[in-house]
């Protein structure tokens, strides 16, 4: 399954804004950081030196912006667009930090702090962007555009500036602009309260059980259970979790039928136990303030609001492209589930197949028909092992070496840090990867940014990203082994980090994964398309006690299995897109019940009672949280483009060193400095053919 990601942008990270001047003195943000590559000196920072740092930030960007607006020279692209792409350095530095540890690594003082920043960084981003001196400088450069001579990159930088201006306001009435205001502010607090909710509600839920209960599942299940009890003190318990390495394995394995209800629901009721960690009506409140928003600047639906900036520009097209997906993946689907009951029937089971037998018989029938056992596969994707050979395939491609670092910053001790450098020896960035899970993580997967990329006073500052994950953590003396999904995912998160190291833009407000949602997941997507292919594996599938590369016999089932369940995969994926649509072209929240609007769209559709949506509304984070509003359809989009320009590899070699300097050069270095479909058919030379990702997930 694909995983979701977080995007910082630095325009989205300067969120806001108050008059309040602060002390910043003995305030690590208040200096240079000296430290190796400028990483964040963590251990310094502590929890009571974000807010007066996010103040003194925005008080320093305010004085910028006055600088900006009282400039007597005549607006200029240097002295306007520029000036305002560079200011909030410090306001970007703070929020780089703590955005990415209140994800990872986050606390009760963490989220009371950022219950106390929301309402600052909302107030400061209305400040900026409803600014009228200020826009009349940006319009005054927008509207003689056509006579300035600028790049490629820098009338884009413009444009997306101008429209930012746009869209947050500045030519609304006083009227409009103050309940602008307040909506902006309400709904920054409704988003943080549905992930707190969320994160709650995962880490409170266990699932104690004793040794008689644990038929069917591995020993390694079983030694992470023992593991789990003993931390919560529950030793000689087993104790399983709603995170996806408890979750996902006890449903594939447990052969007790009525737990794997009980798992099952637990997981899909989250947010809907009508008890403190709720989300029912906080979905209901903030979409009533999207639905508001978006009719104050103009537009009949928050889904044509966000995806005003998409390559898909708005609703119908989206509706179009995902009604023709979903029909083929539930044809298949259902064929799936004749082949489950078939197998539930021939063991004389009884019973209907419900959705909690979905993954058990699946794992069934694909050892029976493909004689492929994931924990025969595993002990070939050791964890490091599997990075080592995301590392491998970015040095064939692009000429990439990594070297890890033990003497630097990290902000916990599971943390590792890599030196990136390009095959000249130059600095690409540093590159941070976090992959295991703890009650301080979200849960999921995704890329992020301590800093971005960006060239200032002919220097170029180079990233600093970080890969997040939830993976299965090491027991005692046996590390790490990932599944296939995993396997997939380190690639997909690292696709993300490649696209933000890459980069060679010169303003922040293009650079790296500052690029529309259906379009930033081309770079992550792609690179999934690597991890097995025989040549690639042969590089870092090896077993993690004897050293033997995995032999053909498993890759060839590995390779066989490539569309097994998509049926499944891609109508649970399809669907939650479909509902996430659905809530985003609402008019008015009056009179629905949540449970029952879901219901609607899902018996619309015709979806099966044995798949739910890969997230329902109560616990869909992605777009009620994560900036995947009206956005979650990107990674099939993004997908048709992937499977399209692995085609171009497959078809010259997947190392050719043609094509991969051609996809970095026009994909990986760009940016958002040139409109995404250009960018594309700059690689391809032709427009993507919509038949690649359906026929990639088997379904033409």
């Amino acid at each position: 399954m694909k995983k979701f990601i977080v995007l910082l942008s630095l325009i989205a990270m300067m969120n806001a804004c108050t008059n309040n001047r602060t002390d910043l003195s003995d305030n690590p943000f208040s200096v240079e950081w000296d430290t190796p590559y400028g990483l964040p000196p963590f251990a310094q920072i502590k929890p009571d030196h974000y807010l007066p740092a996010i103040k003194a930030g925005i008080s320093q960007q305010e004085a910028e912006i006055k600088a900006i607006v009282e400039n007597g020279e005549a607006p200029s692209f240097e002295n306007t667009i520029v000036a305002f792409d560079r200011s909030g350095a410090l306001l970007a530095k703070v929020c780089g930090v703590f955005f990415n540890l209140a994800g990872s690594d986050s606390s009760d003082s963490i989220r009371k702090i950022e219950a106390q920043i929301s309402p600052l960084l909302s107030e400061h981003n209305d400040n900026l962007f409803m600014n009228p001196d200020l826009f009349k400088r940006v319009e005054a450069v927008y509207l003689q555009r056509e006579t300035l001579n600028l790049s490629v990159e820098q009338l884009r930088t413009l444009e997306k500036i101008y429209r930012h201006f746009i869209r947050n306001g500045v030519a609304l009435d006083a009227e409009k602009q103050a309940k602008l205001r307040e909506l902006n502010k309400q709904i920054a607090d409704l988003e943080q309260k549905f992930s707190n909710n969320l994160l709650a509600e995962t880490n409170t839920y266990e699932l104690v059980l004793e040794a008689t209960d644990l038929d069917g599942l591995p020993q390694d299940v079983r030694d992470a259970a023992a593991l789990e009890a003993k931390e919560a003190g529950k030793e000689g318990k087993f104790l399983f979790r709603l995170q996806k390495p408890s979750w996902i394995p006890f449903m594939q394995y447990s052969a007790r039928r009525d737990l794997r209800e009980i798992m099952f629901k637990a997981y899909a009721n989250r947010g809907n136990n009508d008890n403190e960690h709720d989300t029912k009506q906080i979905i209901l409140d903030l979409m009533q303030c999207r639905i508001a928003k978006a009719s104050i600047l103009g537009f009949d639906s928050p889904a044509n609001f966000f995806l005003d900036e998409s390559m898909a520009k708005n609703s119908a097209t989206v509706d179009g492209f995902l009604e023709k997906i979903f029909a083929s993946a539930l044809e298949k689907a259902k064929k799936e589930r004749e082949a489950l009951q078939a197998v539930i029937d021939r063991e004389k089971g009884g019973f209907k197949l419900a959705a909690w037998d979905w993954d058990y018989y699946t794992e069934k029938l694909r050892k029976e028909k493909y004689a492929l056992n994931e924990e025969e596969i595993k002990p070939y994707f050791k964890m490091e092992n599997v990075r080592q050979g995301v590392f491998a395939v970015a040095g064939k491609l692009y000429g990439l070496t990594f070297e890890q670092l033990t003497d630097v910053p990290i902000y916990h001790p599971e943390v590792e840090a890599f030196k990136v450098m390009d095959a000249d020896g130059s600095l690409l960035g540093i590159f941070y990867s976090d992959y295991y899970p703890r009650q301080s993580k979200r849960s999921g997967a995704w890329m992020s940014n301590f800093r971005e990329q960006s060239i200032v006073d002919g220097n170029d500052i180079r990233p600093i990203i970080v890969n997040v994950g939830n993976f299965t953590k090491p027991i005692g003396d046996a590390p790490a082994l990932l599944s296939l999904d995993d396997v997939e995912t380190m690639f997909h998160e690292f696709g993300h980090a490649l696209h933000g190291l890459l980069t060679k833009c010169n303003y922040v407000t293009v650079s790296g994964t500052n690029v529309s949602r259906d379009y930033v997941e081309l770079p992550s997507q792609v690179l999934e398309n690597w991890a097995f292919e025989p040549e690639v594996l042969a590089l870092y599938a090896k077993h993690y006690q004897t050293g033997e590369v995995i032999p053909a016999k498993l890759v060839k089932k590995i390779r066989d299995v490539a569309t097994f369940n998509q049926g499944f995969m891609t109508t649970e994926l399809t669907a939650a897109a479909i509902l996430d649509m659905q809530w985003h072209k609402l008019n008015s929240v009056d009179g629905i019940n949540v449970l029952d609007f879901e219901k609607q769209v899902l018996d619309k559709i015709g979806l099966i009672d044995e798949i739910i949506p890969r997230y329902r509304s109560t616990y869909f984070n992605h777009i009620f949280n994560t900036g995947y509003s009206a956005g979650y359809y990107s990674y099939l989009w993004a997908e048709v483009l992937d499977k399209d320009a692995f085609e171009l590899f497959r078809e010259r070699g997947i190392f050719d060193s043609a094509t991969a300097v051609s996809f970095r050069k026009n994909i990986l270095e760009k940016g958002d400095s040139d409109d995404p479909m250009t960018l594309y058919r700059q690689f391809r030379g032709a427009d993507p053919n919509p038949d690649a990702m359906l026929k990639g997930r088997g379904l033409k």
